[in-house]
This record gives structure tokens, C-alpha cells and sequence, in this order.
């Protein structure tokens, strides 16, 4: 395993960087809309672009990878993306911008796809799960630094959005240079609507929700702090506290949906999601204090919520059906965070900053009442028929391959008939 790792070290430190510059874009160009004048729509439309973007990068960049290769697309991908962060500083127009978003999801999408392929690659049947867990450690640890980084420089001047570019373009050497054999080509992401919604309405509605809400927090939440009166380094730190209480919260939650119906375990971190969130509304502006633990307990409780949706369809699902199960899952995540963007910002715009976390506390309200009625539709799944729960990122399809329950697809195992719907 330690040789292993040594060798996927420079594709790791790659995937460091590139999320990392990634996390620190996306809160950077809220905060600089936000000292522009952007509208808070407009700004919400920037996190939907760039998820847009995201959705058409999963389905047609791997057929670059197919003609081009895997370092000449990672390059080529690498290249426009570093050149789209500049460009955002070059040209301070609200539309050319979203423009930027959708290019940048393309690109990102494709990256981390050749990435995540790439090292999986390197994973056998025994390995597999612990270079997931490492590689997970590594997303939420760049995730975090990224959001640190706004910290260090003015948003309104031109600093930040050269880091950006530089950790974009320093992604592009440890892949050229690594000795790490390339790997089969990478296959695009469909969404079967159907089979998802045949296999599990709950996981289905439950990434969906998770996109709405939390895409809309990851597209104003920023501006959110600003517009309470806070100063730019109480935004890093709001971010920050976000993504580090998600990261302590994925392995107790999920080993707890291990233990017990994961459907009651899906309800009742819905259901603190919304109550998280109205506290935010309510506690956010008297101190820095209730801001961040507002801003812990909504981080808590809503950044495993994907992990346990996709944990709950792979208990409905067939083993050949991971991969692809999943992937869809990916995709109907990124169609809500399409939409919650949009949504979030309206009513934000109309109501005040408290707004956005009573929003998504409605959408974590209406997951709640719908887990309530699957509750009645269907038994739960017994525990000796449960996958184990495994965190993963929201990165891309090719992510999904390097997880344990996906060994018996990888295997051949033949196609055996789905189950009903949970």
C-alpha cells in the first residue's frame, strides 16, 4: 500500500492543487461580484454556469481523452482553464464571466475525471478503499486551503486570481512528469432518470436536494457574510469552518447509516440541515462566533448528506450497477446545483441575507417530508444486505470507480436484474 501511494503521489499532489485553486475561484468570484456591484441572481448564476459546464464536461470530455490522450488533454484542459481565471480579472463583466463559469466546468470536470481514472488505476480489489480515503483526505484538505487562501490577498485587486491561474497551471507537472502508466480510456456520464428513480426515489431526491441547497450556499454563502457586515477574512473562516465540520461529520454519520435504516439517517440529517440553517438565519449576524458555529453545524450535517443518498441507492442496486448508478447520481447532484444557484440569490435578494439558509432549510424541510413518505412505500433494507458506507467527493464520475462496492462490477460480475424501488 505504501508503494502505492508513493507512486500515485505526484497524480495526488495534482488533484491538491487543482481543488485547492478550484475552491478558492468559486468563493473569490462571489466576494469580487459582490464588491462589483453584481447583482445577487447574477451571482448565483455564476455557480450555475459553472455547473452547466460541469454536466457537459462529464458527457463529451472523455472523448477527447480518447483522441488526444490523457496528458495532452490534461494539458490542453489545464491550460484554458488557467487562462479563464485570468481572463475573469481582465474582463469585469457579469455575462463574459458566466461564460468563463462554463468553460471552467468543463474543464474541471474533465481534469479531475483524467485524474481520478488515473489512480484508479493503480488500485487493486484490497487497496482500493484505503486510496479512496486518501484521496478523499486529500480533496478536503485542498477544499479547506482553498478557502484560506481568500485570506491572504485583497479580492478586489488582481493577486488572488493569479494564485488561482498558478495552481491551475502547477497541476499540469507532477501529471507530465509522473511514471505512472496511463490508464484505459474513460468512459461519459448518462443520466438515466429511470433506472435511478426504479432503484431509489429517496437517494434520487436526496442529491438532488443536496445540490439545490448546498449549491446555493457554495454560490452566496460568501456574499451572504459580506452582506452582514463582516470583513473578508471572516468570509475564509466561515468557508473554511463549512467544509472542516463536513470533513469530521462523513465517518461517524456514516458509520451510523451503517448501523441502523439509513433512510431514518437520511430524515434526521435533513432534518438537522434545516434546523441548522434557520439558526444561521436567526444567530449569524450578532458575532463571528454564532457565524461559525452556525456555520459548523450546517457544514456538519450537510456535507455527508450526498454520501449517504448514493450509500442508500448502492443498498437498492446491483453490483454491476454502481458505476454507472452512481455517476447519474453525480449528474442529477449537478442538475440541482444548476437550480438552487438561481433560487438561492432570489430569495436572498428579496428577504435579506437570512434568507439563503431559510431556503435551504425549505429544501431540507420538503427531503425530510418526502423520506417520511418512503418510510411507508417500502421495507428497510436488511443489515446483512447494506454496502458500507464510503465518503466520497463530488468530482466526478470517475471517482466512483475507486470504490470498494464497485469490485464486483470491475470483476465482470454478469447483469443481474435491479431491485424495486426503495
Amino acid at each position: 500500500m505504501a508503494s502505492t501511494i508513493r507512486t500515485l503521489s505526484a497524480l495526488l499532489f495534482a488533484a491538491f492543487i487543482l481543488i485547492a485553486g478550484n475552491g478558492l475561484q468559486g468563493t473569490l468570484l462571489a466576494v469580487r461580484g459582490n464588491i462589483e456591484g453584481f447583482s445577487l441572481t447574477m451571482i448565483g448564476l455564476l455557480m450555475s454556469a459553472y455547473f452547466v459546464g460541469f454536466i457537459a464536461g462529464c458527457r463529451y470530455a472523455p472523448g477527447m481523452v480518447k483522441r488526444a490522450g490523457h496528458i495532452r488533454s490534461f494539458t490542453a484542459l489545464a491550460s484554458i482553464a488557467s487562462a479563464s481565471a485570468l481572463a475573469h480579472i481582465l474582463a469585469v463583466e457579469a455575462p463574459i464571466w458566466i461564460i468563463l463559469r462554463c468553460i471552467t466546468g468543463f474543464c474541471l470536470a474533465g481534469l479531475y475525471m483524467i485524474l481520478e481514472s488515473w489512480i484508479n488505476e493503480s488500485a487493486t480489489n484490497e487497496t482500493r478503499g484505503r486510496i479512496l480515503s486518501v484521496y478523499r483526505i486529500t480533496d478536503l484538505t485542498a477544499a479547506t486551503a482553498g478557502q484560506m487562501l481568500l485570506a491572504i490577498g485583497d479580492p478586489a485587486q488582481f493577486t488572488l486570481f493569479a494564485i488561482v491561474s498558478i495552481l491551475i497551471s502547477l497541476a499540469l507537472v507532477p501529471v507530465a512528469m509522473t511514471t505512472s502508466a496511463a490508464p484505459r480510456p474513460i468512459s461519459n456520464a448518462t443520466l438515466n432518470l429511470k433506472k435511478i428513480l426504479r432503484i431509489s426515489p429517496l437517494a434520487a431526491a436526496g442529491c438532488f436536494a443536496v445540490g439545490a441547497a448546498n449549491g446555493a450556499f457554495w454560490a452566496i454563502g460568501a456574499v451572504y457574510v459580506q452582506r452582514l457586515g463582516y470583513e473578508v477574512a471572516s468570509v475564509a473562516a466561515f468557508m473554511s469552518a463549512v467544509v472542516i465540520a463536513g470533513a469530521f461529520s462523513q465517518w461517524p454519520l456514516g458509520l451510523l447509516s451503517d448501523r441502523v435504516d439509513r433512510r431514518l439517517v437520511i430524515i434526521s440529517v435533513a432534518g438537522a440541515c434545516a434546523l441548522s440553517g434557520v439558526l444561521l438565519a436567526l444567530t449569524g449576524g450578532i458575532s463571528i462566533w454564532t457565524l461559525i458555529a452556525g456555520g459548523c453545524a450546517f457544514g456538519f450535517f450537510a456535507m455527508p448528506q450526498f454520501g449517504l443518498s448514493v450509500a442508500h441507492a448502492n443498498d437498492r442496486a446491483e453490483p454491476n450497477e454502481y458505476v454507472s448508478l452512481n455517476a447519474g447520481l453525480l449528474l442529477l447532484y449537478g442538475a440541482g446545483a444548476v437550480a438552487g444557484p438561481v433560487i438561492g440569490p432570489v430569495a436572498m435578494q428579496i428577504a435579506g441575507p437570512p434568507a439563503l439558509f431559510l431556503y435551504t432549510s425549505a429544501v431540507y424541510a420538503t427531503l425530510v417530508l418526502f423520506g417520511l413518505y418512503r418510510l411507508t412505500q417500502r421495507d428497510a433494507v436488511a443489515a446483512e444486505d447494506r454496502e458500507d458506507f464510503v465518503s466520497v467527493p463530488r468530482t466526478s464520475p470517475g471517482v466512483f470507480e475507486m470504490n470498494p462496492n464497485a469490485e464486483a462490477e470491475e470483476a465482470g460480475d454478469p447483469v443481474t436484474q435491479g431491485s424495486e424501488s426503495a
